[in-house]
């Protein structure tokens, strides 16, 4: 009777702790993506079949009063609005289905619609994935503040890359590779993904500004969350005194434009690891699939609702960033089709589509089976 309390007890508490905050955290993700999906292709003049969050069988659904079904699927790992006319995976009809169509549906329908509103449509799903950081981030800013830590060195590490480079105590960094920099963590953020680069650092040192060349090397640290993370450093340590931190403070201009400027750290960082992964700089180990996100959730929600919400943030520009990605059958690959037809005056052949979405599909199922691998067994 022990043993199946404790089973209970621990299934529960996986339950609470892993799987609600991982499926708050993705619907949230999910919902906000398909939402500028939906809005703006209302706003196009398109009409909507269906709003799913999650694939496969419905578990539960309504009809508004346009006769969109809206439904809660079996599958919470996607989730998709089907529009009129919107008959395939390449959203484009065949030319039975479409001549079946009625007149009033014709003139709603999806592929009948100019492409800049095709584009438009598409578009705004990682689109409202960056406005969804975005908010969160200026509410964070708006009611927390942001600490800010000034650029000074406080300590060199013996045998760093920072001390072969010649930055002494207190050296102040002026800019990294050209980048100007104010904090501390603006120097962070540029040198932890750029390991094994040579970086250009103008310290301003005795008032006079000195150019100083430095290869951060790679070391594994421990995030907020517990994950163990391979970043690049040059082995400073800047004082955290009262004297080098402050609380800048925000109105709701100031924090909207604060959540602007972090969304866009946020996705150049995401840019930069990308390109670096692709020719095999980055460790294959920091992409992780349903698995590491759950684990991240429900790591996050034991340290408060707080760090849940950053997740949701930082997990939304990422949703944005790979949908960007001009690879049928992702909304980059849409808008890549959409690009080639404004050029051409014409669509592409539905031939070729079909031929370039059977590829793309087949480049993000080894995708996914990568992370699912990482998740499982190789990390």
């Amino acid at each position: 009777m022990t043993d199946i309390s404790e089973f209970l007890a621990g299934t529960g508490g996986f339950l609470l702790g892993t799987i609600v905050p991982f499926l708050f955290v993705l619907t949230v993700v999910i919902f906000v993506h398909e939402m500028g999906h939906y809005l703006v292709g209302r706003w196009c003049g398109i009409g909507v079949r269906a709003f799913s969050i999650g694939f496969g069988p419905e578990l539960f659904g309504f009809n508004d009063r346009r006769g969109a079904r809206w439904k809660l699927s079996a599958i919470p790992l996607g989730g998709y609005v089907k529009f009129v006319g919107d008959m395939s995976a390449t959203s484009k009809p065949d030319a039975d289905a479409a001549a079946a169509l009625p007149d009033e549906e014709r003139r709603i329908a999806f592929h009948t619609q100019p492409v800049w509103k095709r584009a438009a449509t598409v578009f705004a799903g990682p689109f409202f994935n960056f406005l969804l950081t975005i908010a969160v981030f200026a509410v964070m800013f708006g009611l927390y503040g942001r600490v800010v830590i000034e650029p000074t060195v406080s300590q060199v590490q013996p045998g760093s890359a920072a001390e072969e480079a010649g930055i002494l105590p207190g050296d102040r960094f002026v800019s990294v590779d050209g980048t100007q920099v104010e904090t501390f963590r603006d120097v962070q953020r540029i040198v932890s993904g750029r390991a094994g680069d040579p970086l250009t650092f103008v310290m301003m040192r005795d008032g006079r500004e000195v150019e100083l060349v430095a290869v951060p090397r790679v070391t594994e640290q421990e995030d907020a969350l517990g994950n163990t993370i391979k970043v690049g450093v040059i082995g400073v340590i800047n004082d955290e005194g009262e004297s080098a931190r402050r609380v800048d403070e925000f109105g709701p201009v100031g924090a909207l434009v604060a959540g602007v400027e972090e969304t866009g750290h946020v996705i150049a960082r995401t840019g930069q690891f990308l390109k670096r992964f692709v020719v095999g700089r980055e460790d294959r180990c920091q992409l992780g699939g349903p698995v590491k996100i759950a684990d991240m959730a429900g790591k996050a929600a034991s340290l408060g609702f707080g760090w849940l919400i950053q997740l949701v943030a930082l997990l939304s520009v990422g949703i944005g960033i790979l949908n960007l990605l001009p690879i049928p059958p992702l909304d980059g690959g849409h808008l890549l089709f959409y690009a080639m037809e404004a050029v051409m005056r014409r669509p592409v052949p539905e031939v070729v589509m079909e031929a370039v979405y059977r590829v793309g599909m087949l480049v993000v199922l080894a995708f996914m089976g990568f992370v699912f691998w990482n998740d499982l067994f190789g990390c």
